[in-house]
């Protein structure tokens, strides 16, 4: 079916690809595992149904997708010219006369494709799912019902009613084991116990819903010395719910702009100098991290390719630590900006220059001085502490294996 496209590309397409796909799904999987984590906490806490933590999870999908996708780009690349170089595949493409440049065509064909999908995560479904995650965050702290209300622990409703129930079924709705003591309005105070609960809302009235009861029995003190006492089959409790403040407006962070927004408040005469800083530093950031997955395969090629006869993984550890610090850096100069003691654009696109300069030094030496690499000094002292280290650790084996040989009793000769 792809017999028009060269058997060269094809090759580097799968050795690219794997990598790449295995490096976006552990990283995107570590983030997720580590936030699911703080999740079930937070959920536990405000009393929350489960099904809100992977609502949660799917709003920041985007935002660790934003992130695992240029480093699952820069590993592909990087582990997959790595290999050409270790099996000396690359040294006998380099001989048929076949550049660097031409076997980046594939390797870039892929970064256009993520680029793509990276300008339409960060600026349009991050900022809106960002948005649904602090949306969902605040319902869950505003004390709606189903929320509200936790097991094992009395929950005071309008002020005149105290609600405790045993077990919680179907995110909340179903409940068993429920105590309540209502205080109407004559002041007679009802103790209402039953087996089982569920709430229905009312079309009449959307602040009031009913707890329907199953099977229990109702104390009321008439303030005489023998209560009521009345027992049901069913009984509606009307309830009424609490005031809840409604949730901002999107657009209170920055982040939350969507890129037609964002070029509107940003250079817009009306808004105010805050505002203007906060939202250039916003795109010059979502920009800067964009552009910069341009230049990962270079940096791959430059990294990836260790010495001659020598199978030192330093530049895959350097590659992720630059990544990481690079992104770091970029966060810091939109903070910067963000508060108006730096100029966005100078703050953003001013390391993303020393960045690139340093990397595209780093590739010029790979891919046009014979014999040259990026990285050759720090290898070489690399090299050498390994050698030491290993050497150190050897003289330690030796020294505890003579001490076993004194151990042992020498046997006699026949």
């Amino acid at each position: 079916m792809f017999n028009f496209i060269p058997a060269i590309d094809r090759y580097i397409f799968r050795l690219v690809i794997v990598p790449m796909l295995g490096v976006f799904a552990l990283a995107a999987s570590l983030l997720l595992l580590e936030k699911m984590l703080r999740l079930f906490d937070f959920v536990a806490v405000e009393g929350g149904p489960i099904g809100v933590v992977f609502k949660m999870l799917a709003a920041v999908v985007p935002e660790y997708a934003a992130l695992a996708i240029p480093l699952g780009l820069l590993l592909g690349v990087l582990l997959a010219f790595r290999k050409l170089a270790t099996t000396s595949e690359l040294d006998i493409l380099r001989a048929v006369g076949m550049s660097y440049g031409r076997m980046l065509r594939v390797p870039y064909i892929i970064t256009a494709v993520l680029m793509a999908v990276n300008i339409a995560l960060v600026f349009y479904v991050q900022p809106v799912s960002r948005f649904v995650y602090e949306r969902l965050e605040f319902e869950l702290r505003s004390g709606a019902l189903g929320a509200s209300i936790k097991v094992g622990e009395f929950t005071t409703l309008a002020d005149r009613m105290a609600l405790r129930i045993e077990e919680s079924e179907n995110d909340g709705r179903d409940l068993k084991g429920i105590f309540a003591r209502v205080a109407n309005e004559r002041g007679q105070v009802l103790s209402i116990s039953a087996r089982e609960g569920t709430f229905l809302a009312t079309t009449d009235s959307p602040e009031t819903i009913i707890l329907r009861l199953t099977d229990g029995t109702i104390v009321q003190d008439t303030g005489s010395a023998s209560p009521r006492v009345l027992t049901f089959t069913r009984h509606d409790l009307p309830i009424d719910l609490p005031a809840i403040e409604q949730f901002r407006q999107r657009g209170e962070d920055q982040r939350e702009y969507i890129l037609p927004e964002l070029l509107r408040i940003g250079w817009s005469p009306e808004s105010t100098t805050s505002q203007r800083d906060a939202s250039q530093a916003s795109f010059n950031y979502r920009m800067v991290e964009v552009v910069m997955m341009a230049l990962m395969p270079l940096l791959a090629v430059a990294l990836g390719i260790p010495p001659k006869r020598s199978t030192s993984a330093l530049g895959v550890f350097l590659s992720i630590v630059l990544v990481v610090a690079y992104h770091k850096v970029n966060q810091y100069g939109e903070d910067l900006a963000t508060l108006g003691r730096f100029d966005p654009f100078l703050a953003l696109w001013g390391p993303f220059v020393i960045f690139a300069v340093l990397i595209l030094w780093m590739y010029y030496r790979v891919a046009f001085i014979p014999g040259g690499q990026a990285i050759g000094a720090l290898e070489s002292r690399f090299d050498k502490l390994a050698k030491r280290l290993g050497r150190l650790f050897g003289r330690n084996r030796g020294r505890t294996g003579a001490r076993q040989e004194d151990i042992v009793e020498p046997v006699p000769a026949e």
